[in-house]
Order: C-alpha cells, then sequence, then structure tokens
C-alpha cells in the first residue's frame, strides 16, 4: 500500500485594494497549501486561518508539522477530527483528504458527501467599509449582484449613511450587513432603524464572540447570524434562541467535514445555515461551495477581492457563483 506524502507550502495573496471591516484592514495575506500525495493520486485543501483567533500561516505550518507522522501513516477525516481542533491548519488538511478520497474513488467530492450534483448558486458580494459615497458607487459598480453584503464599522452614524447610500444606489438589492462583533446593545439601537427603514434582509455578529447573552430579550425585526460566535459544532447548541442563522466557514470549523455536520445539526434545530469565506482563492471556495448547496445563504465572493486567482477559476455571473468539479474534487487524478 502506498504511503502519504504530505507537502505544504505558504503562497502569499495580493488584494486589488485595501479591505475594511470593523477593526481590520487587509490589503495582503498569505495562505496554506496542503497536498497530500498517495500513489498515482493526490488532493488539496487551501486554508486562510482565523485572523481573530490570532491563526496565521505560520502558526498553520507549525501546527499542520505537529501531526505530519500521523497524517503520513494514513490517518484519514474521522481520526484527523481528534488529532486537531476546529482550525485553518485542520481545514487544509481535510479538504486535501476529500479531494484524495474522491480520486481514490472515482468519485466526486458532493457525492461522497451524499449530495445532489451541485447547482450554481446565488451569492452575495461584499463592500468592505469605506465612505458612503464611495460604497455607493461600489454598489453599482456590481451591477450584476442580487445580493450585497456590506461591512459596517460599529460607528453608528457612520454607519447608517453608508446602508442609507447604498440602498439609495440600489433600491431593488437584497441586502445583509456584517458588524463584525463592532456594536453593543446600546449602539445598535441606534442603527436599527435605519436598518429596517432600508430593508436589511440580514445582520450578521452584531455583538463580540463571549456575549452572546446581550441577544437575550433582543428583539430584532432582522433575522441576526452568528459567525465570530458560531466557530464549530459544539458551538450549536448554544445559538439556538439567539441567533437565526449560522455563518459556517471551512477555517472556523475545521474543514468540510465538520462543516456539513454544522450545517445538518442547525437544521435539526431549526437554525437557518449560511457559507462564508475567508481570504481565499477557488482552491478555498470549491469545498466551501458543497458545503452551500445546504445553505440559504451563500457569501463566497473571496476571489473577486484578489489581483490574481487560481486557473482554472470559480465564474461568476448574473449574481450567480458556479464551481466545476474540475477546480477541486472531481474525482479524477490531480498531478502533484
Amino acid at each position: 500500500m502506498s504511503r502519504v506524502r504530505l507537502h505544504v507550502a505558504i503562497e502569499p495573496l495580493q488584494l486589488a485594494t485595501p479591505f475594511r471591516i470593523s477593526g481590520h484592514v487587509f490589503s495582503s495575506h498569505d495562505v496554506v497549501v496542503v497536498t497530500l500525495v498517495k500513489g498515482s493520486y493526490a488532493g488539496r485543501g487551501e486554508a486562510s486561518g482565523v485572523y481573530y483567533l490570532s491563526e496565521d500561516a505560520a502558526v498553520m505550518v507549525a501546527t499542520i508539522e505537529k501531526v505530519r507522522a500521523a497524517i503520513e501513516d494514513g490517518a484519514d477525516r474521522v481520526a484527523l477530527q481528534s488529532l486537531l481542533p476546529p482550525c485553518g491548519a485542520r481545514n487544509a488538511l481535510d479538504c486535501a483528504m476529500w479531494e484524495l478520497e474522491a480520486a481514490e474513488a472515482g468519485k466526486p467530492v458532493w457525492e461522497l458527501a451524499g449530495l445532489s450534483a451541485p447547482r450554481p448558486l446565488e451569492t452575495t458580494f461584499t463592500l468592505g467599509a469605506d465612505t458612503p459615497e464611495k460604497m455607493a458607487e461600489g454598489a453599482r459598480n456590481y451591477s450584476h449582484a442580487k445580493r450585497i453584503k456590506v461591512k459596517l464599522t460599529g460607528d453608528a452614524e457612520d454607519d447608517i449613511g453608508r446602508i442609507e447610500a447604498i440602498r439609495a444606489a440600489r433600491p431593488e438589492v437584497w441586502l445583509a450587513v456584517d458588524a463584525n462583533q463592532g456594536f453593543t446593545r446600546d449602539t445598535i439601537k441606534l442603527v436599527m432603524q435605519a436598518l429596517t427603514a432600508c430593508g436589511v434582509s440580514l445582520l450578521e455578529q452584531p455583538f463580540a464572540r463571549g456575549d452572546e447573552g446581550a441577544l437575550d430579550g433582543f428583539d430584532s425585526p432582522i433575522p441576526v447570524a452568528a459567525d465570530e460566535s458560531a466557530l464549530s459544532l459544539a458551538d450549536i447548541d448554544g445559538l439556538v434562541g439567539r441567533f437565526d442563522i449560522v455563518n459556517i466557514k471551512l477555517d472556523k470549523c475545521g474543514g468540510l467535514t465538520e462543516g456539513l455536520a454544522m450545517a445538518r445539526a442547525a437544521r435539526a434545530r431549526d437554525l437557518g445555515v449560511m457559507v462564508g469565506n475567508m481570504v481565499g482563492t477557488s482552491l478555498a471556495m470549491a469545498p466551501a461551495y458543497v458545503l452551500g448547496q445546504l445553505c440559504e445563504v451563500v457569501d463566497l465572493d473571496g476571489p473577486i477581492f484578489l489581483t490574481e486567482d487560481r486557473k482554472p477559476s470559480i465564474r461568476y455571473a448574473d449574481g450567480l457563483v458556479t464551481c466545476d468539479d474540475n477546480i477541486w474534487g472531481s474525482g479524477k487524478p490531480v498531478q502533484p
């Protein structure tokens, strides 16, 4: 039986323009790419890590190296769940294992996951926080978008101006706002009326992780999504009664294996399901696209912010994202 060989690389990604959210500005980012080779088959996985948990590329590589021996001795996806906690490092390994398993089985990943053939998904397109005028211009430039997600900063007056300008620029578009933990119970009162008046359809992570109790008795007229408050499967039960939707990101939960389990657990508890992304190329979006087949809300626009994506690439047209099997997880041999 062929032994598994593990290859790990750090690859720099450059953003076309700086991207601002509450408390952070991104202009470039390093990702980790894992390749698992077994005989004539290979599997790949890309991870960005979780920046607000201080997980960068160097941390991910060090984490992967700690389990190298187990991986090269043939640990599978089930064993991986015990070898590492939910994190970007586990995501890269898990996604590489999925693709390798698919190649060995001669079946695409979606079939191994028990899903129907993937369909194009209506995705949000994200506007980083900027002046109201620039964000309105950005919304108009997203002329193909049917859904737009807006990054807020937690400055109530400025955020209200942003939302009102975007709504005026695109009166017909579905709107979501992402607070990235930027508000408190008091400050959000100032913006809630504007969000409602502007027809915002989703409010993502208004309060800090660890302050989920602030949502107790918080009567929001807009569905509330958990992002930083929903890192992994272990968080799902604590969301019930506080959040309406779970935003699953593979870097947070540690891969497609746990992402699928989270989606099914959320649905069983009458929570909506959303798939999101960190900075990444089409290789990172492809496994999330598989998960997106189970989701009501899809946010898989990461590659549009890069100066250069991988080839082949996922496609964006008419507000939809389409990811062909040949990008990742086709079930055919992959050149290592």
